[in-house]
């Protein structure tokens, strides 16, 4: 790992008994960039983070934030860092207002600049009509908000999110990523786990893709998509139902895959490299045949894609 990460972990084991949640892993993350930890559920994501903001130790490995080891120097790592948890943490006997002040009043911040942080957050995340509820009175989605928000309260050079959209309506969540990019846009360091990989390509720099403990892959979103998608992606429907397009699909040349019609809209999906090539030989094909298209979109191979295809073949290599 170079001096210019202020995340880095080298062979990062971590063992419960005879089980091994994370197994080897090894990456860095530079200051001002949003690194995305990906992977599904129960793949390592949390327990890596766990280690990373010092909740717990590893088993074996190297692991250091901002230069500190997160074994021998946790106090220093806490000072510096922001975590939202995975796992609900709202003072439930609290108002919302006294949560917010409470957090930054505990990181030092001054009653002044608390009232300043408290009014932007609370209009940022809806929250004004509710400072002062009381935790057992929020929806799941208020009280989500209520943790991002304290934690926002204070200063810090990396801010850990695991999973932080969840229990957020889609406009809260893009409010929250868009949010957070300006924050990295300014400086801060963010490193973001999530199985959601549209919220992944929308604000990570890079990626790591982690399952079964293990990372399967890291690099750029862009590069991600190109070494590990499917290619580009030509989307039509027809006017005909439940019709078979497999013959007519084997005379077209330069077909990587090929899907059947999708349960939300009927359509069919293929992937190719060189769409410009396919296409016309495609709608050939289904003329010839008397099948009749009433859409064609073409689009690039998505995270999304590249992410199943990479833990599919870890599931079929295990």
């Amino acid at each position: 790992m170079t001096s210019d990460y202020v995340i880095s972990v080298d062979g990062l084991v971590r063992a419960y008994g005879e089980k091994v949640a994370v197994d080897g892993v090894s990456f860095g993350v530079r200051k001002g960039e949003i690194f995305g930890f990906l992977g599904p559920n129960g793949a390592g994501k949390t327990t890596t983070i766990k280690v990373l903001t010092t909740l717990i130790p590893p088993t074996h490995g190297k692991v250091t934030v901002l230069s500190y080891d997160v074994t021998d120097e946790p106090l220093k790592v806490r000072r510096r860092i922001g975590v939202v948890q995975q796992q609900p943490s709202l003072e439930m006997f609290m108002t919302v207002e006294q949560n917010l002040d409470s957090s930054g009043f505990l990181w030092d911040i001054s009653k002044e600049e608390r009232k300043k942080r408290i009014r932007f957050l609370s209009e940022l995340f809806g929250l004004g009509d509710c400072l002062k509820s009381k935790g057992p009175e929020l929806s799941i989605g208020q009280r989500r908000r209520v943790q991002v928000a304290r934690e926002l309260m204070h200063d810090m050079d990396i801010l850990f999110l695991d999973e932080p959209t969840l229990g957020l309506d889609p406009q809260m969540r893009r409010t929250l990523l868009d949010y957070v990019k300006k924050c990295a846009s300014e400086g801060l360091t963010v490193f973001f786990t999530t199985h959601i990989m549209e919220e992944a390509e929308y604000l990570c720099d890079r990626a790591a893709v982690i399952d079964h403990g293990k990372i399967l892959a890291c690099d750029t979103v862009e590069k991600l998509r190109s070494r590990f998608g499917t290619g580009t992606i030509i989307e039509f429907t027809l006017a005909e139902k439940e019709v078979s397009l497999k013959s007519a699909l084997m005379s077209v040349k330069g077909i990587n895959a090929f899907s059947e019609p999708q349960e939300e809209d009927g359509s069919f999906k293929i992937s190719a490299d060189d769409p410009s090539g396919v296409l016309p030989e495609l709608l050939h094909a289904l003329f010839t045949r008397g099948l009749h298209v009433t859409s064609v979109n073409v689009k690039e191979s998505s995270l999304e894609e590249a992410f199943l295809k990479l833990t599919s073949e870890r599931e079929a290599k295990a």
